[in-house]
């Protein structure tokens, strides 16, 4: 195994002949996609891997500087694809990782056969006519709830982003990855999220989008999904789903599975 291999946990599972990779959002990590990677076994070699940062990975690796911007996770993830020799892949994204599958494949579209997106946003902060679903004021509010309490600013978030009780096993599952992250990086890394602003490179997309939203997330307004879909370079679809929360694949997998198969075996009809 090699040096990034090691670094983000990289697993390469199934026996099919062509590559998927499965990238997970803030606050998780690999172990997200549970519900998704037994359908996918038979079909793919099945790519997963920690973004840097997450829980599971060595925060010692965490580099503030390197990942205060989205192309740093975008050079680790075309870092993993050279070091696995992958020449094409389909990708699924969920959240950031979405955008960051985006950059990707904009530097090497040739390694993307399309990009699977779920729960993704080029932009949270409201805009002259744009609708992100946040004020900064907001955004400040959250970043110094995290900075005062992490723990506690974990127990409040988690069921709202996931949408329901703290005792739904998926608002326990993402409660316990987001409480593993070191505090201090997961702020950077929200900051970073959060901050970011990818609208003036959509144009630039040219591989196959594929929009997958929850009709009602926290993070994520239904009226963006369609901004990415007018927005994208390339030929893009979109598909909202009547789930609720940022997290669908966790939360209502009996709903979503069915659905990302959906895109992931079938191209957009010309």
């Amino acid at each position: 195994m090699g040096i990034v291999e090691e670094a983000h946990n990289v697993k390469v599972l199934g026996t099919g002949t062509r590559f998927i990779v499965l990238a997970h959002g803030f606050g998780t990590d690999q172990s997200v996609w549970k519900h998704l990677v037994p359908h996918l076994l038979d079909e793919f070699r099945v790519i997963l891997y920690d973004n840097m940062g997450s829980g599971t990975t060595n925060p010692d690796y965490f580099d503030f500087e390197r990942y205060s911007t989205l192309e740093g996770y975008a050079y680790d993830l075309l870092a993993i694809l050279e070091e696995l020799q992958v020449d094409s892949c389909i990708f699924v994204g969920h959240s950031v990782s979405a955008m960051i599958g985006t950059v990707a494949s904009i530097s090497r579209p040739d390694l993307f056969a399309k990009v699977i997106m779920i729960s993704a946003s080029p932009r949270y902060l409201n805009d002259r006519d744009y609708f992100g679903g946040f004020e900064q004021e907001d955004l400040d509010q959250l970043f110094d709830a995290m900075s005062s309490n992490y723990k506690s600013w974990c127990s409040g978030f988690a069921p709202m982003a996931v949408g329901g009780d703290m005792e739904s096993v998926a608002v326990q599952e993402f409660s316990r990855t987001l409480f593993n992250m070191r505090p201090d990086i997961a702020l950077s890394v929200l900051q970073t999220i959060f901050n970011s602003d990818m609208r003036q490179i959509l144009g630039l997309v040219s591989v196959p989008c594929h929009i997958i939203q929850s009709m009602k997330d926290l993070a994520v307004p239904v009226v963006v999904a369609e901004y990415l879909h007018q927005h994208v370079g390339g030929e893009s679809i979109v598909e909202v789903m009547s789930t609720e929360g940022h997290l669908p694949q966790l939360s209502s997998p009996d709903v979503v599975i069915p659905v990302i198969l959906k895109h992931i075996r079938h191209d957009i009809a010309a």
